[in-house]
């Protein structure tokens, strides 16, 4: 769609370039440490990736952080799966992401984009992020069953 965008700040990058992402490290951290994708399955890792616009943070070579939005480019974005590794905490790394984030030229035009968090309000209430202001208009659909129950089939 768009050609990949870089950032640099010290010995720090961000950039939205597929090809450098580190599936090992983003896989690692989503289905052992996050509390939203607990024993997610590499290969649904690998689908998300593919269809969403994704950056990568890097120590030197070293992926140590990530994020996505599932967007049509177009009205809506829906930011997932962000985190910075604990040994880069601290350094603000994720603010300089959401900087990056909200100021790529292919969500410029958004009208909404969402998110959901158990522990990071502060972080993005920082870039305009509230609370949904109709819960009675919001809705969603749980289906399919846990990645645990899907991990212990492909094994």
């Amino acid at each position: 769609m768009q050609q990949p965008l870089e950032t640099t700040k010290g010995n720090y990058r961000i950039n939205t370039d597929k090809s450098q992402l580190q599936l090992p490290v983003i896989h690692r951290y989503l289905s052992e440490d996050s509390y939203w994708a607990q024993d997610i399955p590499i290969s649904l890792v690998e689908t998300s990736i593919e269809h969403s616009l994704c950056y990568g943070i890097y120590h030197n070579d070293e992926q140590v952080g990530f994020a996505r939005v599932v967007t049509d480019y177009a009205t809506f974005g829906y930011l997932a799966d962000v985190f910075v590794l604990p040994g880069h905490r601290g350094q603000g790394l994720s603010k300089w992401l959401m900087e990056n984030i909200l100021a790529h030229p292919g969500l410029q035009q958004l009208r909404r984009m969402m998110l959901m968090t158990q522990d990071a309000q502060g972080l993005y209430a920082q870039y305009g992020f509230t609370v949904w202001e109709y819960p009675d208009r919001c809705m969603s659909r749980r289906i399919g069953v846990p990645y645990s129950d899907m991990k212990n089939k492909e094994a």
